[in-house]
């Protein structure tokens, strides 16, 4: 199913001052409007087809399908995949934007995203989820509209993004910059820069087990050692797909996360929201170690926290579906629960 676009004919005026004249948002809906809606926020590289990227919790045959849910996912500012990004003809131009599409935030993605869900006429999201970037995605949504989520679904996520990650993120960014193309504006500029970006971020994804057991050579070698190949291919996979000018962009937004800035502090911003929600930390993350998520569970109201344990780090968000279908099963039932107590209470 290819991606339906939404333009945002009233242009979208950027929190570090930039402004998108007309920008447009690539979508995926699946399933009837009239069913429960659950939004899905992805994370750096993914896009809006979450039949593709989470298959397992999402699809036909998942805990989350189309018989059941109204599910909508929609690709964040700056990326390739559709939406308005760096690749994209820049208007009056007659050329992309390239080092000139504007630094954009997580705020701005969520802007993005509230501007199509008033498109599309959804009044209530059943279930919001994210993982990653689009957790922090989740969470924003979560305290500029309370009263729209009736169910946050948080995962290997943070209420600011640490100086741990954003350093990774910085490592990354350098990366691309020492390409002797980067500063070239065509589309495949910093093309080599970013496949050993792609490189460092794997190392923060993943988790000294992860490597120990996938990729250790079973003798004793002098070179073609696997963790090598292994990093090698990691980077070219994602040049087959991607373009170092969106990586770089949406890098620098999430390194903006932070719940408090011009607000007050992040504890008192976390107990604003309304939304019975789920905290999951992955027990080998080392990008969102699950103290950040404890963290969140502790100053929002009423949150409940769960632990995956996993030899994946903080890709397990990405791999253990069954796991995290079996935690957001339980949520949404003990919702229901809870919500039956109350009503046979005030019956009685």
């Amino acid at each position: 199913m290819s991606a339906k676009q939404f333009e945002i004919t009233a242009g979208l005026r950027l929190e570090k001052g930039g402004f998108l004249k007309s920008p447009v948002v690539a979508y995926h809906t699946y399933g009837d409007p009239s069913n429960p809606v659950v939004w899905v926020c992805h994370a750096l590289t993914a896009n809006s087809d979450v039949f593709d990227w989470w298959a397992g919790l999402f699809g036909p045959d998942a805990p989350f399908n189309p018989d059941d849910h109204y599910i909508v996912c929609a690709n964040v500012l700056g990326s390739c995949y559709g939406t308005t990004g760096p690749l994209t003809e820049s208007p009056g131009t007659g050329g992309y934007y390239f080092h000139d599409f504007p630094e954009i935030t997580i705020r701005d993605m969520v802007a993005a995203h509230e501007a199509l869900r008033q498109h599309l006429n959804i009044e209530k999201i059943h279930l919001l989820v994210g993982g990653s970037l689009g957790g922090q995605q989740a969470l924003e949504w979560a305290i500029l509209q309370p009263k729209l989520i009736d169910h946050l679904a948080l995962i290997a996520t943070n209420a600011r993004h640490s100086a741990w990650g954003i350093a990774f993120n910085e490592s990354q960014r350098m990366a691309i910059e020492a390409d002797s193309t980067w500063y070239r504006r065509y589309p495949e500029a910093g093309d080599a820069g970013m496949r050993a970006a792609r490189a460092i971020a794997l190392l923060s994804y993943r988790h000294y087990g992860t490597y120990a057991e996938a990729q250790t050579d079973p003798e004793p070698v002098l070179d073609n050692y696997k963790a090598v190949s292994y990093q090698q291919y990691q980077g070219e996979k994602l040049s087959r797909r991607f373009n170092a000018f969106s990586y770089y962009r949406l890098s620098q937004a999430m390194d903006t996360h932070h719940v408090g800035r011009g607000r007050d502090t992040v504890e008192a911003v976390l107990g604003r929201i309304e939304a019975r929600t789920l905290v999951v930390g992955i027990s080998t993350d080392v990008l969102f170690p699950v103290p950040e998520q404890q963290y969140l569970a502790r100053h929002i109201p009423g949150a409940e926290f769960r632990e995956i344990h996993s030899i994946y780090g903080h890709d397990g968000f990405l791999v253990e579906t069954d796991k995290l279908g079996d935690l957001l099963d339980d949520f949404l039932r003990g919702s229901q629960l809870q919500s039956s107590a109350l009503k046979s209470l005030f019956a009685a």
